[in-house]
């Protein structure tokens, strides 16, 4: 069921990257007649731009387009594997800045939250600190994947193409996700329901109200906040850390061993067995939803209601 909504978005986004970077200079000649050194032009021009990492995916997706090509006779060889070497390596990931002092991720919260920005945005920050998933994970959720949120077990239910995308992974992980949501995250939720409820995302993009949320709308919004205090200290990705850290600190406090293993199933971190980490996606539901209500618990202690946020300031 999730299958065509996650081929459609991510259709897009490829069709969307060849247009802008490779039709231009490619794009109108016969298939047969496109070579190595004209492939690599084009994508050279990317690189200098200081694109490295969509350069490579550009060389990935035309190699899909020209594999699909060899298959069906109308040429011989897919010059996107010739060029693979010859591109400039991906840059290593640096580390994503992270709070992980309980104290300042609460302060981090209310300045967040005191800033002239939309509230959507706010509610977005909220849920991502509250569930720890991944940025891309939050921007993409639909109000489908939703379940049981007047009910006694809520679940966000992710699909298995939007984990792929967050993950930025060719392979495994094929599996669905399930987030138990606390008390507080469907009370965000459900903040954010009057104004986006009609639209297929809980967190549209401002401008395309059909598309999901721009990839910088939360992170400019943290940068921005309490006159840039938070710049190169924490970003969404790092709600992650931020979780981690302090649940693996209360649970070495609270004499709690065995629930390590259960904050990494929160995490979706993946397994080296792919059967096993399918497997797990639903294992330990029951200590992980006790989990994420302390959590929420914890992060958000005096705290206003999410609902104050639609009455708060606005850009």
């Amino acid at each position: 069921m999730n299958k065509p909504r996650w081929s459609s978005v991510h259709a897009s986004n490829v069709i969307d990257s060849l247009t802008k970077d490779l039709f231009p200079q490619i794009g109108a000649m016969p298939i047969k007649d496109v070579t190595e050194a004209l492939l690599l032009d084009a994508l050279r021009k990317v690189e200098r731009r200081g694109a490295i990492e969509t350069a490579h995916r550009l060389r990935q997706r035309a190699s899909d387009v020209f594999a699909y090509a060899v298959a069906g006779g109308m040429r011989s060889e897919d010059p996107a594997a010739v060029v693979k070497s010859l591109l400039k390596p991906k840059p290593k990931a640096g580390k994503q800045p992270a709070l992980t002092d309980l104290d300042e991720c609460r302060q981090l919260i209310a300045d967040v939250e005191a800033e002239n920005a939309s509230p959507i945005t706010k509610l977005a920050n909220r849920l991502i600190a509250l569930t720890a998933v991944r940025s891309a994970v939050q921007r993409h959720c639909r109000w489908t994947e939703l379940e049981g949120l007047d009910g006694e077990n809520p679940v966000w239910r992710v699909p298995p193409g939007t984990m792929k995308l967050a993950l930025r992974l060719k392979d495994d992980v094929e599996f669905e996700h399930l987030v138990p949501l606390s008390r507080q995250a469907v009370e965000t939720i459900e903040a954010v329901r009057p104004l986006t409820g009609h639209l297929p995302f809980l967190f549209p993009n401002d401008r395309h109200a059909h598309r999901p949320m721009s990839e910088n709308a939360v992170r400019a919004l943290i940068i921005r906040a309490a006159g840039g205090v938070y710049k190169h200290r924490h970003c969404p990705h790092g709600w992650r850390s931020s979780f981690s850290s302090l649940m693996n600190e209360w649970r070495r406090r609270e004499g709690r061993p065995d629930d390590r293993e259960v904050i990494n199933l929160m995490l979706a971190h993946v397994a080296e067995d792919k059967v096993e980490g399918a497997y797990n996606r639903a294992a330990h539901m029951e200590r992980r939803r006790e989990l994420s209500q302390i959590w929420a618990d914890i992060i958000l202690r005096d705290a206003p209601p999410a609902s104050s946020l639609l009455d708060g300031k606005r850009n």
